[in-house]
């Protein structure tokens, strides 16, 4: 019988239970305030740097000895790094002032109870400090009854949002359904309003990054107020997309001692003047009638009324980046918003704070690719004549000789894509942060980023499948350089890689990691305001997308924002050259950007085109259907029904079948594209074209990322 003693050391030790860590998001920001990486804090617990990434990102929890020691640390940190709400009582709430003539009911802004600004708590810049304790005066505003979108909890220093879309009687509607009155006359005095009366901006998403400016919208009837053109007129304005330098508009900016970036004052104008004592002074524009907002990145966005428009960009900005320019613009401005270039380091010696290079990032500096990685236009390439990486999207169709009369009978082609299929490449893909070196008869390392030159033209596959060595789905006809993912894929198939030469990069990194988790987090919420929650199971998944566009136009644009940011973003990586009198051998300004990386561009797509591949291969290998055509990310396949579910695998029980193509919201699952008659498509491929182009009824876009 067991004594007194151990039965009260037993309910002592039920009572103690196990650790109680904080919450996932707490534990991020507990270890950025402390400075230390994912990587050092790994080593420390003698685990790996994606064991803590779960932990942060909630998908998993540390176990006994670590999570003992895990939550020592926490405790320690959680002392040294309270929380503001904790260390000092929150702002008070200002108050908005209501004009007589409104006589709507009036909401007063509260401060949400236990908000904490974990950048600001870690940041050691003063200047940014005050900046938080102190609010800003509250531009008049007025709110109406509807309330809009729920977004997250307000930063102090910007009361009133990250934008405002103005209309010509003055009205600059905002987030949440505000509404603020702005004074301003002229382009000058809507940025002196911005900057010091209206609230808005958006704190930094990373603790050494900077806030967003604030972005102001104009409405065709604001931009002919201010003195704009209501459209670009002229030929060389619409050929350059901007106004001329000696525009009333701009001659006025440059007498208030404002400043234009280079791209001058065009659909996305960039207003400012040299930082003051750590202040950034810029307010970014963006002029609807001008065609700020592309309508296939924005669809339908640009005939919406004010408010909703700022509804839409006001989710876009909380739950990706605030839009700075096209979709493209913002995905790579995302890119150095989650992982700066630089982070302050304080000097031991002099007790100073310091700029120093963020481990992980791609630094400030540009780096010139490798001869074979360049476009045969960049100055490296110039008198190279060893070929070039050609990694691209797949453009494939199936050689109509090679269909069954099985399939020639079958009803229906039913064309699947792949859901942001670069973003899901993206995901844990190891990149390189540093010049490339040359090697030559290097052993191939799958673990090692970079470009190989291997003969693989020895490799005989299926032919009703495309090859995955290449975009056009031919097989190699000799040498040519692959990049790493291509070759890892080589070798999973079975076959012997042997490099010739190669350019490989000895620093590395998952630079694209925080990218993807962010706006893959975008694509679900934004999914699931429209319906289409991973909850679903396959029939009601195809059917809450049949209709998804109808639920919500409004969030529909954010989607199809999202997607073109994640294509467009990509594409940046390797802008080309633009303008007429552009020669070959020039620099062009995209190569003095640390983001311009073709290298980089070219790992997604290279994983994106295996990851395609892979499926395919794994579908013909559980069912015997082939492909009739593949472009980018979207496949087309016979079936003998108009629904994926009539030839899609499935296990016994009724699950899809690993490796194979799924339907789903994640990224790299697939949705329906189209579904035509297979007899159009039989057609189409006797001609030569690609079934996988039209099948949703038009000329598809290749999302070739450029």
């Amino acid at each position: 019988m067991p004594s007194q003693e151990e039965l009260f050391d037993a309910v002592d030790a039920l009572l103690e239970g196990e650790p109680r860590l904080p919450s996932p998001p707490e534990r991020a920001r507990l270890r950025e305030a402390a400075g230390i990486t994912q990587a050092r804090l790994a080593a420390a617990l003698k685990s790996t740097p994606q064991t803590v990434k779960n932990w942060e990102n909630g998908r998993s929890e540390p176990r006994p000895p670590r999570l003992q020691a895990y939550q020592r640390l926490l405790d320690g940190w959680a002392e040294r790094y309270p929380t503001p709400s904790a260390s000092a009582p929150a702002p008070a709430p200002v108050a908005a002032s209501v004009p007589e003539a409104f006589t709507g009911p009036v909401e007063q802004p509260t401060e949400p109870a236990g908000h904490t600004t974990a950048t600001i708590a870690a940041a050691p810049d003063p200047v940014a400090k005050a900046a938080v304790e102190t609010a800003r005066p509250s531009a008049m505003s007025r709110r109406p009854a509807r309330k809009a979108t729920a977004l997250p909890a307000v930063d102090p220093r910007f009361p009133h949002g990250p934008l405002v879309v103005l209309d010509g009687d003055g009205s600059a509607y905002g987030v949440d359904g505000i509404v603020l009155d702005c004074p301003a006359t002229t382009i000058a005095g809507l940025v002196e309003w911005t900057l010091k009366e209206s609230g808005l901006g958006t704190p930094r998403l990373n603790r050494n990054g900077k806030d967003s400016d604030p972005l102001v919208v104009l409405t065709a009837a604001a931009a002919v107020k201010l003195g704009l053109p209501e459209r670009l007129e002229g030929p060389e304005a619409r050929r350059s997309l901007r106004l001329p330098d000696d525009h009333p508009v701009v001659k006025q900016l440059a007498k208030a001692k404002w400043k234009l970036t280079q791209r001058g004052f065009g659909p996305w104008p960039r207003i400012y003047r040299p930082a003051q004592a750590g202040q950034r002074q810029c307010v970014q524009l963006a002029v609807l009638s001008w065609d700020a907002l592309d309508a296939r990145s924005w669809p339908g966005v640009a005939e919406m009324e004010p408010a909703e428009v700022a509804r839409v960009l006001g989710t876009f900005a909380a739950r990706v980046i605030t839009p700075r320019g096209s979709a493209a613009t913002s995905g790579l401005e995302l890119m150095t918003a989650l992982r700066p270039p630089t982070r302050a380091v304080k000097n031991e010696t002099t007790g100073a704070w310091e700029t120093a290079y963020n481990p992980g990032s791609l630094g400030t500096e540009p780096m010139d690719p490798a001869p074979p990685e360049a476009p045969a236009e960049h100055p490296v390439a110039q008198g190279w004549t060893g070929g070039f990486l050609d990694e691209e999207a797949y453009q494939w169709v199936r050689d109509p000789q090679l269909l069954s009369d099985e399939e020639c009978l079958l009803p229906y082609a039913v064309g699947l894509d792949l859901n942001t299929a670069f973003l899901a490449a993206s995901a844990r893909l190891v990149v390189g942060l540093s010049a490339p070196d040359h090697f030559h008869a290097p052993k191939f390392n799958k673990k090692i980023p970079g470009s190989w030159l291997v003969d693989l033209s020895g490799i005989e596959l299926d032919p009703r499948l495309p090859s995955p060595f290449t975009p056009s789905g031919q097989r190699p006809g000799g040498p040519a350089w692959y990049q790493t993912h291509t070759l890892a894929y080589a070798q999973e198939l079975g076959f012997e890689v042997t490099p010739i030469e190669a350019f490989l990069r000895r620093e590395t990194g998952a630079y694209l990691d925080p990218w993807h988790d962010r706006l893959k987090t975008a694509c679900a919420d934004t999914l699931a305001d429209l319906g289409v929650t991973v909850e679903l199971d396959d029939r009601q998944f195809l059917a809450a997308m049949e209709q998804h566009k109808d639920v919500d136009p409004g969030m529909a644009a954010v989607l199809a924002a999202i997607k073109a940011t994640v294509k467009g973003g990509v594409g940046k990586l390797r802008e080309r050259p633009q303008g007429r009198h552009y020669r070959d051998g020039e620099r062009w300004p995209a190569l003095g950007r640390p983001t311009w990386r073709p290298d980089i561009r070219a790992a997604v797509i290279s994983k994106a085109r295996v990851n395609m591949h892979r499926k395919m291969a794994n579908t013909a290998k559980a069912t015997g259907q082939y492909p009739l055509g593949v472009l980018s990310d979207c496949v087309v396949y016979a079936s003998p029904g108009p629904s994926p579910l009539d030839f899609l695998p499935y296990t016994t029980s009724g699950k899809p079948l690993p490796g194979a193509f799924r339907l789903g919201t994640t990224p790299g699952l697939a949705k329906v594209e189209g579904v035509q008659e297979m007899a159009w498509a039989v057609d189409l491929m006797e001609k030569g074209l690609n079934p996988a182009r039209h099948i949703k009824g038009g000329d598809a876009v290749t999302d070739e990322g450029e």
